[in-house]
C-alpha cells in the first residue's frame, strides 16, 4: 500500500442489538481487517453513550487480540485525564505481555463524555492541563524509566507500547513534535484545523528514542460497496442515525422522519453537524481508492484511520474489504 491503512472501529450498538452483538462485531471487523492487509484497528474510550460501546477500552482490545492473530489493536483512544498513568500502563503492560508486537496506545486528553458523566469518573475538570506531564510519566513506567520514585508497572512488557498523541487542533499536534510520537488527527470527525495542525507538527517535530521523522496519521469516514448507489444509501442511513443519536443523546430516539433529518442536515442550524463528516469516501472500490489517494496526498499522510459506519455489520465488513482490495491493488506494479 502507497499508505498504509487501519481502520478505527466505534463498537458501535445498533438499534435492536445488544453489547455483545456489539463486541462480536468487532471481532468480525478486526478479523476483516486482518484478511484485507490493514495495520492496525483502535478503539476509543467513551462514556455514558447508549450506541457506543467500548468504555472499557483495555478489556474489548484484549478480547479482539484473543480473537485475531497478528493485527496490531489498540486505543485510539485512552483519554488519559480520565485515568491514573500508572493504572494505564499496568492494563497496556499487560495487553503487551499477552500479545506482544500488537498493541499501541494513543493517548487523548478530552473527556470523552459530558459534564455530568466527568463528574461521575471522578475527573477534575482541570486534569487536562496536566496531560504532557502525564504523558511522560506514563512512559516512564512502560519503558522501565519511572519518573515516580519506588513506583514501577507490573507487568512490564520486555518491549514498550508505542504511544501515540491524538488530536483535534494544535495543541495534540505541538505536543506530539515536542515528545517526537506520531500524531493522530480525528479529521473523521473534527475537520476543521487538520491541514494546519499537520504542518504544525511536520514543522516542529524532534526526533525520539521512539520516532525519528514525522509520522501522520489522518481519520476517514467511508462506504465502499460493490455498487455506488448502494454505498451512497448506506452513507445516507448511517449519518441519519448518527444525527438522530446525537440529537436525542442515545441511538433509541426514532421521532424525526427520514425526511426531517435531511432538512435539520441541509439547514444552518444542521450544518455544524453535517460538516463533521466532511472527509467521508462513498462509492465502488475505484471511487474509495481515488478519494483516499487524493486525501492521503493533501496532507502527506503516513497512514490513513478510516472509519467504516454502513449500519448493518455485513456491510461494514464489505467496506473493509473492499477499501483494502482497492488500496492494495493501486500498490501492486502494472505488469509488463
Amino acid at each position: 500500500m502507497p499508505t498504509a491503512l487501519s481502520i478505527l472501529d466505534l463498537a458501535s450498538i445498533a438499534r435492536g442489538q445488544t453489547a455483545r452483538d456489539s463486541f462480536d462485531n468487532s471481532v468480525a471487523l478486526a478479523r476483516a481487517a486482518e484478511r484485507s492487509g490493514y495495520r492496525r484497528v483502535w478503539y476509543a474510550e467513551h462514556h455514558n453513550m447508549k450506541s457506543i460501546a467500548s468504555s472499557a477500552t483495555s478489556v474489548l482490545i484484549g478480547y479482539v487480540a484473543a480473537h485475531t492473530e497478528t493485527i496490531r489493536l489498540g486505543a485510539g483512544g485512552i483519554m488519559l485525564p480520565n485515568h491514573s498513568p500508572l493504572v494505564i500502563a499496568e492494563q497496556f503492560g499487560t495487553l503487551e505481555t499477552l500479545y506482544p508486537g500488537r498493541i499501541d496506545l494513543g493517548l487523548g486528553r478530552a473527556p470523552g463524555s459530558d459534564q455530568k458523566t466527568m463528574y461521575a469518573l471522578r475527573r477534575d475538570p482541570a486534569s487536562a492541563d496536566s496531560f504532557p506531564r502525564d504523558v511522560l510519566e506514563l512512559q516512564g513506567y512502560l519503558t522501565g524509566n519511572s519518573q515516580v520514585p519506588g513506583v514501577n508497572a507490573v507487568p512490564r512488557a520486555e518491549t514498550a507500547v508505542p504511544l501515540y498523541i491524538l488530536g483535534s487542533s494544535l495543541f495534540g499536534a505541538q505536543l506530539a513534535a515536542h515528545l517526537g510520537l506520531p500524531y493522530a488527527f480525528a479529521s473523521h470527525f473534527a475537520p476543521d484545523a487538520l491541514h494546519e495542525a499537520v504542518a504544525v507538527y511536520r514543522d516542529t517535530f524532534q526526533p525520539s528514542q521512539q520516532l525519528a521523522e514525522p509520522y501522520v496519521m489522518a481519520g476517514v469516514n467511508v462506504f465502499a460497496a460493490e455498487d455506488h448507489d448502494d454505498a451512497v444509501e448506506q452513507k445516507a442511513v448511517a449519518y441519519r442515525a448518527r444525527a438522530r443519536a446525537m440529537i436525542a443523546r442515545g441511538p433509541a430516539s426514532a421521532d424525526f422522519s427520514d425526511a426531517e433529518i435531511d432538512a435539520f442536515l441541509a439547514s444552518p442550524n444542521g450544518h455544524q453537524l453535517a460538516s463533521m463528516t466532511k472527509y467521508t469516501a462513498v462509492g465502488t472500490p475505484a471511487e474509495i481508492r481515488s478519494y483516499l489517494d487524493d486525501f492521503a496526498a493533501g496532507i502527506h499522510a503516513d497512514e490513513l484511520i478510516t472509519a467504516h459506519h454502513a449500519t448493518r455489520i455485513d456491510d461494514r465488513v464489505r467496506s473493509v474489504e473492499l477499501t483494502g482490495t482497492a488500496m492494495v491493488a493501486a500498490a501492486e506494479p502494472v505488469a509488463n
